[in-house]
């Protein structure tokens, strides 16, 4: 077996599947397949809407190829499958994506083909749900006539330093020549180089802790948030102190959303429910991070209450809904439980946010982005993401924003100096 010389074919084309297409593409023969149309013929004009990848990227692959016809997939030896594994509403783990592309791959897998998954699942998912799937759509004996390998993601999006080529890679195959092959194969674009696990199972629990470990350290400094918060003091404050001993870890408290850390945890907690045990530290941390949005948007209400306010009577502005600073992704965005807890006051609520795309948002959130300006003043302003448009901006301009006299100001990231947003007669509140 020799995989260096094989056609690949990446299933997905988002945030993940898309940067992983163009890096081989510039190597050798890629089929990048997508079941969205309108995705295909987007990549087919030259243009990303995820950002992450540039014209010039995009055009830099000169062996990939975009298809969303199904067929196109039996000219490939390699199947690298990268599509999303979200939790149902509730915190289940979906595996349709998965189930759906393993079925795909299956219809067109091939006596020596190998399959290799990047989406994060639980640990023994690959051969517990993906192979049967692939044995039943093939009618190939797996180790036997065809083989798998996981290599988990790290993509981080929006990130344009650690970026795909940067972030050592984690491997493994279901036998050790194919453990060696796909080792080889990543290595062939992964300059950072990679690590090579010593099974599917261990490669896959890799990655599932590696977001439930951030996921339980932000659950931390958001439980001290709510303490420090009780005690009257500030939460950035104690944390820059205490971030002055050189082994403290800098963790900042936040609303935890997107696809990996607010997601991968209930992975983990399944599979261990699966087996028996019960979790409690992991579904702790989860509980806290949940609440983070609704916590916010009660204490602004508290503070727009003791300030004479009416809430049902006033405009609320939130500025950014994407689950991260500088990116266009809306994925799980706990900006939208913000959202639902004011209007559950009655409040109007007015939500922008530039980076993201009007018609996605509406259609996955039912939530239409207006403007928050002077022309369209609030009684309160929720910064909520860090895009570096709102850091850019003054209090002269946040204060331009409001239009009551004693205005309420959530500055969740903390990006504002809360002395000089008094000063400008805000009300403060941050994490």
């Amino acid at each position: 077996m020799n995989l260096q010389n094989s056609t690949l074919a990446i299933i997905g084309l988002g945030y993940v599947g898309l940067p992983l297409a163009v890096e081989f593409g510039k190597l050798r023969p890629v089929i990048g397949f997508d079941i969205n149309p309108k995705r295909i013929a987007e990549l087919q004009a030259g243009q990303d809407h995820t950002l992450e990848c540039s014209p010039e990227e995009l055009a830099a692959a000169t062996h990939l190829r975009y298809s969303c016809t199904a067929q196109d997939l039996q000219q490939a030896q390699v199947y690298i499958v990268t599509v999303p594994t979200p939790v149902d509403q509730a915190n289940r783990p979906d595996m349709t994506p998965l189930v759906k592309a393993s079925t795909t791959v299956g219809q067109a897998l091939k006596k020596g083909d190998v399959v290799i998954y990047e989406s994060t699942v639980y640990p023994g998912a690959t051969e517990e749900v993906c192979v049967p799937v692939l044995e039943r759509e093939s009618g190939l004996k797996f180790n036997q006539d065809f083989f798998c390998g996981y290599s988990p993601e790290r993509i981080n999006p929006g990130d344009k330093v650690n970026t795909l080529t940067t972030i050592k890679k984690i491997t493994s195959g279901s036998t050790p020549e194919v453990a060696d092959e796909v080792d080889a194969l990543y290595n062939s674009i992964i300059k950072a180089g990679t690590w090579k696990a010593s099974s599917l199972k261990v490669a896959e629990a890799a990655k599932v802790i590696e977001n439930t470990q951030r996921d339980l350290n932000i659950a931390f400094v958001n439980e001290l948030s709510v303490i420090f918060e009780r005690i009257g003091i500030d939460t950035l404050e104690v944390l820059e102190a205490a971030g002055s001993k050189w082994n403290f870890l800098p963790f900042r408290p936040g609303m935890v959303g997107g696809h990996c850390i607010g997601v991968d945890p209930y992975y983990l907690t399944h599979k261990a429910e699966e087996l028996g045990y019960h979790p409690q530290v992991i579904l702790a941390g989860r509980r806290i991070n949940d609440n983070m949005a609704r916590y916010v948007a009660r204490n602004t209400i508290k503070r727009m209450i003791c300030n004479g306010m009416d809430v049902a009577r006033c405009r609320i502005g939130i500025l950014g809904i994407t689950f991260k600073e500088n990116c266009p992704d809306i994925r799980n965005s706990k900006v939208v439980d913000m959202v639902r807890e004011f209007q559950s006051w009655g409040a109007q609520v007015v939500v922008a946010d530039s980076w993201a795309d009007a018609a996605e948002v509406q259609a996955e959130y039912g939530i239409q982005l207006s403007v928050v300006d002077a022309a369209n003043p609030v009684d309160a302003l929720v910064v909520a993401v860090g895009h570096n448009n709102h850091r850019a901006m003054s209090m002269e301009d946040l204060r331009r924003l409001c239009r009551s006299d004693k205005p309420v100001l959530a500055d969740v990231k903390s990006l504002f100096d809360r002395h000089a947003a008094a000063a400008a007669g805000f009300t403060v509140f941050r994490l």
